[in-house]
């Protein structure tokens, strides 16, 4: 199968609007620095392919957001695509990746497509892995923190939801009462109601349509849920 073929066959809705636009571009480009012969070999339903072109473009955007592109940043990507996608589709994003690096994204416009065609709790998914590039070299600065604002408002994710999402790399107590949207006051009574509706609403099978490693990774997301819990209750003294 040619990139062509994949392009504009496998990818479904990403691959019109401002997201067909840019990885139209890094196509090119790739296509042109390889004389057409890196073999194409990302496969799935169209809405799997989507989700990771989204990622790709979103994921440069984030990485350019204070200025410089760190390695472990680029590390960090490359895994998630691996484990999520595999080896071949690793090798094949990383190429489009790169090209994207250079382009100008319009956030607003790529993330109004995305809001358009995929589903709430896909965007959810998407925009806990760009907290994870964000933070990946130990420190967020407040160049991502502000793009990272930006792109969840622009997914039309709520504000509460969007900074439970932040929260979940900071292990402390504050962070534990924000992961499960809850004020330090909640009685026992709100914090396990909270953390029954957190659980249902993050449950990794929400995102089964992506496949199964996407559902994997969004494990990840949900065993956050379950560790801040952990630390209230601890905290707390109930059971």
């Amino acid at each position: 199968m040619s990139y062509k073929k994949w392009i504009s066959g496998a990818i479904g809705w990403a691959v019109a609007g401002p997201i067909g636009g840019l990885i139209g571009y890094a196509l090119g480009a790739v296509l042109e620095n390889d004389k057409g012969q890196v073999s194409s070999k990302i496969r799935g339903a169209e809405e799997r392919n989507s989700f990771l072109v989204s990622l790709l473009v979103l994921s440069a955007a984030v990485m350019k957001a204070d200025g410089k592109v760190m390695k472990s940043e680029l590390s960090y990507v490359r895994l998630f695509i691996r484990k999520s996608f595999g080896i071949d589709a690793e090798k094949e994003a990383i190429l489009y990746l790169k090209e994207l690096l250079n382009k100008d994204i319009d956030v607003n416009a790529v993330c109004s497509q995305i809001s358009s065609y995929m589903a709430y709790d896909s965007r959810m998914q998407l925009f806990h892995y760009l907290v994870g590039i964000a933070i990946s070299d130990g420190n967020m600065g407040s160049n991502e923190l502000s793009l990272l604002k930006s792109i969840a408002q622009f997914l039309k994710i709520s504000d509460s939801e969007a900074q439970a999402l932040l929260s979940m790399y900071d292990k402390g107590l504050d962070s534990a009462y924000k992961i499960l949207e809850i004020e330090e006051s909640a009685s026992e009574e709100e914090i396990k109601k909270a953390y029954k509706a957190m659980a249902i609403k993050h449950h990794p099978d929400k995102v089964a349509m992506l496949g199964l490693d996407i559902q994997k990774a969004a494990e990840e997301k949900f065993k956050k849920i379950s560790q801040a819990y952990d630390i209230i209750k601890k905290e707390r003294g109930f059971n």
